[in-house]
């Protein structure tokens, strides 16, 4: 059986094994400052003798393991419901960058990227940003060559385990432009401890919110014993 870390299942008839790789989202899950975190109000409840239990959510729609929209960076971009939902599901790599806190990642700080071209989207560990629950804003972020070193050998969604893939005090957000500029899908607030680097299926797809800059994903990447999906 294939070892099986904090936050994954598996099921015994195929062998498969599902690392989630998105966070826990209650209140006590940290947001950017000054967005709205996630608050739950409970309009019936069994417990108080109701028929069923119904909740109502309010919280930013850049909420823990999420897809940016072009709209959240590009003036007249496409919102979330607009964007292919093949860029969110496919072969993916899951890769470790030799990372610094206020620091971007760049092509020098990922081995052997270039060796394996099978998938097409790449998650990038960082471990700068350990709980989602606690907000810091020290964590690393990408460099916008990296970003379109990776567009020009084909990949087409990148995703960190950070807030963001600028720095917290960025203001022009150069590696979202860089982003903008070659299409490529992009995931953030992602969890990979326990993950290890390798080829993956990934499953994170965004919710059809009209209009909307971005949205909550359930994100996972899933394999088998044999890797059969990640066969030429």
């Amino acid at each position: 059986m294939p070892h099986r870390p904090r936050g994954s299942t598996s099921t015994p008839d195929t062998l498969a094994l599902i690392h989630d790789i998105s966070p826990i989202i209650s209140d006590r899950l940290a947001v950017w400052p000054g967005d709205t975190p996630p608050t739950r109000e409970i309009l019936l409840d069994l417990a108080r003798g109701d028929a069923v239990t119904l909740s109502t959510c309010r919280a930013t729609v850049h909420l823990g393991a999420h897809a940016d929209a072009p709209s959240h960076y590009g003036r007249d971009a496409d919102s979330i419901e607009a964007r292919r939902l093949d860029l969110y599901i496919g072969p993916c790599r899951v890769v470790t960058a030799r990372a610094q806190p206020r620091r971007r990642v760049a092509l020098d700080d990922l081995d052997n990227l270039d060796d394996d071209c099978r998938a097409t989207r790449l998650l990038i560990r960082t471990g700068t940003y350990p709980d989602p629950n606690a907000f810091r804003d020290d964590f690393a972020a990408l460099e916008p060559a990296l970003i379109e070193h990776l567009a020009a050998r084909g990949v087409r969604l990148v995703g960190i385990d950070t807030p963001s893939v600028d720095l917290f005090d960025s203001k022009d957000l150069p590696a979202h432009q860089m982003l903008l500029k070659h299409d490529l899908a992009v995931l953030e607030g992602l969890v990979l401890d326990g993950v290890p680097d390798g080829l993956y299926e990934l499953i994170a797809l965004p919710l059809r919110l009209k209009g909307y800059d971005a949205s909550p994903v359930r994100a996972i990447l899933r394999t088998t014993a044999h890797h059969d999906e990640d066969r030429p």
